[in-house]
């Protein structure tokens, strides 16, 4: 498949906070999204659900299907129940010839909820990685199964957060589990995402490219916000993530650790589009992303 770069639609309207950017057409992200150079698109609340209107909706900007989020719950929920809440999304990333499936514990975490502070985030205790992981594992062995790849995106305010976090998923996963490598996430957790993709370049198999403002980052700890309210900015304030280019990720390091990588880069800078032009900062995210590629040696 080689590297192609898409996006996410979160930079044109968020999903955790519907209201922003709740007034951008489809359309018009989807147009944006080809002009900065994308060529392929994560789904978002305003796409299609029916594989015959998503294909639709995509055709006409000629986009892939990339993939799109699932919030699993199986702190609570055995692999057979997760399985049959994930049937609907599941199918249709295979009708749109999808081949991974981005994933994640949410069942008690706290991202989308702007009146909990991110240290209030939950953490699982040393004696409970086993079960959730054989749980993530036979969940990832169906998928795999059926042609579709789990790649568990490790986020802000969820029990996947710290580096220690990410390494006990990996350690208590089997093979069939991959990592979602998400820059922006692992930057603000502390995390070093070129350690990261040195680490499990054998099991990363998806990666999203955001960039981190540390300032805002540092203020955000501080204060102890929300992870929206972080993501949004105080004030007049652009927030703590943004597109690759504009912010603390040394991307060059991170796709050198990544060679042989085969798969997508997904821009998935989520901003207030108020405050940051949208189709402005993915040009400038496709453009870095394309000379970090270039200078790394994997285009």
């Amino acid at each position: 498949m080689s590297i192609r770069i898409g996006a996410n639609p979160i930079g044109w309207s968020n999903d955790d906070l519907q209201s922003i950017g709740g007034d951008t057409p489809l359309e018009v992200c989807l147009a944006e999204a080809r002009e900065a150079g994308f060529v392929g698109m994560e789904l978002g609340h305003k796409f299609p659900r029916e594989p015959q209107a998503l294909k639709a909706a995509l055709a006409p900007f000629a986009m892939a299907c990339i993939s799109g989020w699932y919030s699993a719950e199986l702190l609570k929920r055995d692999a057979d129940e997760e399985m049959r809440q994930l049937r609907p999304h599941l199918d249709l990333l295979k009708a749109m010839g999808s081949n991974v499936l981005v994933f994640c514990e949410t069942s008690n975490a706290i991202h989308s909820d702007r009146s909990r502070r991110l240290s209030e985030r939950p953490r699982l205790g040393a004696g409970d990685w086993a079960e959730w992981g054989r749980r993530v594992t036979e969940v990832a062995d169906r998928t795999i199964a059926e042609g579709v790849r789990l790649v568990y995106h490790h986020h802000m305010g969820t029990i996947v957060e710290s580096s220690d976090d990410i390494d006990a998923l990996m350690a208590a996963t089997g093979p069939s589990v991959h990592l979602l490598l998400d820059t922006g996430h692992a930057t603000w957790a502390g995390a070093d995402p070129a350690a990261l993709a040195r680490k499990y370049r054998a099991r990363i198999s998806h990666v999203h490219a955001k960039d981190v403002r540390a300032r805002i980052a540092d203020k955000a700890r501080a204060k102890d916000w929300s992870f929206l309210d972080a993501v949004l900015g105080e004030g007049d304030e652009l927030g703590v993530y943004t597109v690759p280019g504009d912010g603390s990720v040394d991307y060059v390091a991170v796709f050198r650790e990544l060679e042989g990588y085969s798969g997508w880069v997904v821009v998935e800078a989520e901003q207030d589009p108020r405050k940051a032009n949208p189709l402005a900062y993915a040009k400038k995210g496709v453009a870095h992303l394309r000379a970090s590629l270039r200078e790394a040696g994997l285009s």
